[in-house]
């Protein structure tokens, strides 16, 4: 005689509870490509611009915040000493790396919110994040893991339909796959 009890009666409730699970994890696959890929796009780009701010003066848009000062931006002399102690990227002179970071972190977020030129945005700060990870901040995989999964998903699916890559391939017929 057998241990398993395979019996219909036994056996009905099991296929049944499988079945509602099988439904549950179904709706999982409904969440829509374009609201992952807005997610993404609009948390890495805040995450990298108010990291530019903090590189320059005179011109302050923090979007968490709700601070406004508008003026000229320049380069923050706290910033380029960052880069010459704490950050010390290697091939790079602390002013030009400062430089590079502050127009990177203000351009490429603002490409990626909008989405245009989003891939190719979301490869930049992709590399931004690699430089930080291996030079800057060895230690934070955690956060920069998280970046990046959200950088490569974009890279990958492309933004979305809230996009202006989007609008601009339905205007010219052409496929966003």
């Amino acid at each position: 005689m057998s241990t398993l009890d395979t019996s219909p009666t036994t056996a009905q409730p099991r296929r049944a509870a499988g079945q509602r699970l099988a439904d549950a994890l179904a709706h999982f696959a409904r969440i829509p490509h374009s609201l992952i890929a807005l997610l993404a796009r609009v948390s890495v780009a805040v995450t990298f611009w108010l990291s530019g701010q903090t590189k320059i003066e005179g011109l302050v848009l923090d979007p968490l915040g709700g601070t406004v000062q508008l003026g000229w931006p320049r380069i923050s002399e706290n910033a380029v000493e960052l880069f010459r102690s704490e950050y010390a990227l290697p091939l790079l002179p602390p002013e030009l790396a400062t430089y590079l970071a502050a127009v990177a972190e203000h351009v490429f977020p603002l490409l990626l919110l909008v989405g245009l030129a989003s891939r190719l945005s979301a490869l930049a700060l992709l590399g931004m994040t690699l430089v930080i990870q291996l030079f800057v901040y060895p230690a934070a995989f955690a956060t920069h893991g998280l970046w990046a999964v959200s950088l490569l998903y974009v890279m990958s699916r492309g933004p979305g339909v809230l996009s202006l890559d989007a609008l601009i391939a339905r205007r010219y017929g052409v496929s966003t796959r």
